[in-house]
């Protein structure tokens, strides 16, 4: 048998991009992993990893769900015939029951639609969505008071191990 000398590489990792400003403003409930109908353009900019999550938003029009206010930067190299649109809303793949269910959750009971990341499955963009409700202030402080006791115990139990 002939061995094939090309090397398989392994991708770093397959996140893209991360919303860490929506972990802090709410409470996630539940997490559904979407599709994404994308342009080839968009395509090749997220793979050189030119995406900004932070303020973008999920909203539900006409029984779809579109991703709102996502930037992804066009390339320098990007073909001249095509109009490259940053900020257009991108068409999110869902089914159509996971649809119909998030559509219930958000309109009955107030909970609202976050983008947490951003990532490759495969050959595929996906795109991790939240179903969130917002932290009070009170909640806040919280967290940070229960994150702040995890590190300070963390360093308690590491001194004593040595």
């Amino acid at each position: 048998m002939a061995k094939k000398n090309a090397k398989k590489t392994k991708p770093t990792s397959s996140t893209i991009a991360l919303n860490k400003k929506a972990k802090h403003e709410y409470k996630f409930l539940e997490k559904i992993e979407a599709g994404l109908s994308l342009q080839g353009w968009e395509v090749k900019s997220m793979r050189a990893g030119k995406v900004n999550l932070t303020d973008c938003y999920v909203i539900i029009q006409r029984g779809e769900a579109y991703l709102v206010a996502c930037n992804i930067t066009p390339l320098n190299t990007a073909s001249t015939h095509v109009v490259c649109e940053p900020m257009r809303p991108r068409k999110l793949l869902l089914k159509r029951r996971e649809l119909d269910r998030l559509i219930g959750q958000v309109e009955q009971k107030g909970h609202t639609l976050v983008p947490v990341a951003l990532y490759w499955s495969k050959s595929f963009a996906k795109l991790e969505v939240a179903l969130a409700q917002g932290k009070q202030m009170h909640d806040k402080r919280q967290d940070s008071k229960e994150r702040d006791w995890q590190r300070e115990k963390a360093r308690v139990m590491k001194g004593k191990m040595r």
